[in-house]
Formats: structure tokens, C-alpha cells, sequence
């Protein structure tokens, strides 16, 4: 008979062991610091901290090399993409942009790097990683709040809150091809895909929307719009300046959505491609972004009003580990997949 003190034993062991699967790749999460001026290095096999990156303030977005080399980061105090070494974890250069950067971008390929330029009059600004220069300036009707690259590696997206627009820019020519609008600004965004790999639809957060928008690709129009559950009043977290629902992805494996609520204090997680509720998930105050393990287990959240990360178990939508970096409001992350 197993006695309640080891099932407790048992249950905890069990929380701290992230899938097999990861484990046969050296896989990290790479959480940046709005409030700060470093960048902190989780290993999801242990759900700690086992690295920090020094020396870039207000770091926006991050996009890790294919190869798991390099990082690039966003860093809105000096207006550059900072170019890190993944194995010394020091930023080897700096490459200055055209104004203020918010969210960035990498194509599969590993060849450019898009970067959001959110200062007006905005722009998509192309990096060549080969020579680590910037070769092109892309006008996209306003300045860019989020950029992102479609898993085909076909598109660049550029997200608008003001302009309230979605534009896509095709990146061997990187220029604009179409440009679709919504009622509301456009917020974080993720994508599934068809059986060949191309995009079919964009999952963009709205807004003051408790929720998220469902754009078809090749018909590039407005098919749904997906609101959380209700949740009563005194449980709600106001204050939150428009992002009322932040960050959202898809699973490698194409299988669920995964979606904060800020409004909620909740992650979500839906089936694709029903867009089935499976279940939610109380995380604290103000969860910002998710990035995803690439076995499709485990979603990692930032939880920038507790300034810490949550680590959840997508099908089963349950909280498995709290990972208190140190940092000071965490907002964006990624995974990096390192080449051994």
C-alpha cells in the first residue's frame, strides 16, 4: 500500500521532471526583462536559472539563431538589435536601428532578422545575419508593435495596435504583398498550418479584447473571434492599458493553442483545429508572453506583474513549476534549441 507522505514524494519528483523528449536535446528559455538590463537562461529539463546575459537594458523581443548560436534581442534603451554568443552568453555586437524596436523575428532559414520599429513613422528593418548589417527598411502603415515570422518561412508579419492593421510582407523580395484591417489594434499573434506546412490561419490577440481574433490566410478575412470564459468581476486584474489578453502560441506539433488572459490572471488552452476550450490555468498577475518547449509539452509564460515565469503542462493545462528569475517585469521569451 502506498502511504500518503510517498504519494506527496512522488507528486513533487513528478513536477520537477520536464519529457524525455527535451531531454534529448540541449533546449533553453531565454526570458527577457523590461524593467531590467539582463536576459536569464532557464534549462526546462530542471526549471532553473542557469545563465544570464548582462548588459542589455529594456530588452524587447528575442529571436534565437536556428542553431541555437546567437540571440538576438531587441533593446529599446539604445535603439539596436544586440547580437549575443549563446555559449559565452556576451553581446558581441550591436547593430543600430532607425528608432525605438519593439517585438523581432527570425526566418527558419536563419538568413534575416525583422525587427518591429514601434516609433513613429514605424517600419519592419531587415537584418542580414551573414553580415550583420541592415539591408533594407520596410514602411508598413504604421509603427509596429509586434513581428513575426510564419513557420514556412514564406512571410514576415508586421501587427499594428494604432494602424489596427496586419501586414505581410514577402521575404525573399521583403516587400509588402497584402495588408488586411480589424476594429481593433492588433497584439500578439501565432499561426497554424496546413498539411503542407503553408500558413492557415493568424490567431491575433485585440485590443480591450478578452479574447482573440481567427484570420483565414489565403482568404485573408475575419472567421471568428474567441472570448475567454467569464470571469467574475472581483477576480479580474484592470489596468492593463489595452492588453487585455497578451501572449499566444501554437504548438509545434499543430495539436493546441495556447492563450494569456491579463484580464484573467489565466493561460488557456484550446484544440486545433476545433478551437475547443480543453482548459485554463491561474498563473498571477499579469502573464505577458508564452514560448513553447519543441516536444509541444510545456508552454513557458512570463508573469511580469509577479515578475516570474510559469511553466505549464499544455495538455493537461496544469502548473507544474514557478521559476523565479530575479528579473524585473518579464514580458518577452523564447526557446533556443542549441546544436550540440
Amino acid at each position: 500500500m502506498v502511504t500518503t507522505r510517498r504519494l506527496a514524494v512522488l507528486a513533487a519528483v513528478a513536477a520537477l521532471v520536464i519529457p524525455a523528449a527535451a531531454a534529448a536535446q540541449t533546449v533553453r528559455i531565454v526570458q527577457t526583462n523590461s524593467a531590467g538590463d539582463n536576459v536569464h537562461v532557464i534549462d526546462p529539463i530542471t526549471n532553473t536559472v542557469v545563465g544570464e546575459i548582462q548588459g542589455i537594458e529594456r530588452a524587447h523581443g528575442a529571436a534565437p539563431s536556428p542553431d541555437g548560436k546567437k540571440l538576438y534581442v531587441a533593446n529599446e534603451s539604445d535603439d539596436t538589435v544586440d547580437i549575443v554568443d549563446m555559449q559565452t552568453l556576451k553581446v558581441v555586437k550591436k547593430v543600430e536601428l532607425i528608432g525605438r524596436p519593439n517585438n523581432i523575428a527570425i526566418t527558419p532559414d536563419g538568413r534575416k532578422v525583422y525587427t518591429a520599429i514601434a516609433e513613429s513613422p514605424g517600419a519592419l528593418q531587415v537584418l542580414d545575419t551573414e553580415t550583420e548589417e541592415m539591408t533594407a527598411i520596410i514602411s508598413v502603415h504604421g509603427g509596429v508593435h509586434n513581428t513575426y515570422v510564419t513557420p514556412d518561412g514564406k512571410y514576415a508579419i508586421a501587427g499594428m495596435i494604432g494602424g489596427r492593421n496586419i501586414t505581410v510582407v514577402d521575404t525573399e523580395t521583403d516587400f509588402p504583398v497584402w495588408t488586411t484591417y480589424s476594429d481593433l489594434g492588433i497584439r500578439p499573434m501565432t499561426f497554424d498550418t496546413n498539411e503542407d506546412g503553408s500558413t492557415k490561419h493568424i490567431y491575433a490577440q485585440l485590443s480591450n479584447f478578452n479574447g482573440f481574433g481567427v484570420l483565414d490566410f489565403e482568404t485573408r478575412k475575419w472567421v471568428n473571434r474567441i472570448e475567454y470564459p467569464e470571469v467574475p468581476a472581483d477576480e479580474r486584474t484592470p489596468g492593463h492599458g489595452g492588453n487585455t489578453a497578451h501572449g499566444i502560441g501554437v504548438t509545434p506539433d499543430n495539436q493546441y493553442l495556447v492563450a494569456n488572459s491579463s484580464l484573467n490572471s489565466s493561460v488557456y488552452v484550446y484544440s486545433l483545429p476545433d478551437l475547443e476550450l480543453v482548459g485554463g490555468v491561474r498563473v498571477g498577475h499579469s502573464p505577458n508572453w508564452v514560448t513553447i518547449t519543441p516536444d509541444s509539452r510545456y508552454a513557458y509564460i512570463s508573469v511580469s506583474g509577479n515578475n516570474n515565469v510559469a511553466a505549464i503542462d499544455i495538455a493537461n493545462v496544469e502548473l507544474v513549476a514557478r521559476i523565479e528569475t530575479g528579473g524585473q517585469v518579464p514580458k518577452r521569451n523564447a526557446t533556443v534549441i542549441l546544436d550540440e
